[in-house]
């Protein structure tokens, strides 16, 4: 599975740190850095509408799928 995590970009696009959005948001700063780089095994839909509120963006900003090459052959 290849579901790559472009919090990151989203956030440097706003301006925002870690600390500032998670505090926005309601989850703490450890957890947000497990999504943030690519860690989580599952998101809530509930962080992800308060993610993409805050930051004024769509999941698919957000959330990028790419293909294994193991699935393409």
């Amino acid at each position: 599975m290849a579901i790559i995590v472009n919090l990151d970009v989203m956030m440097a696009r706003r301006k925002m740190s870690l600390g500032e959005l998670a505090e926005r948001i309601g989850i703490t700063q450890a957890n947000l850095s497990i999504l943030k780089t690519g860690k989580a095994k599952a998101i809530r839909f509930s962080t992800l509408n308060a993610i993409c509120s805050i930051l004024e963006c769509q999941p698919a900003d957000i959330l990028e799928f790419r293909a294994d090459e193991e699935q393409e052959a």
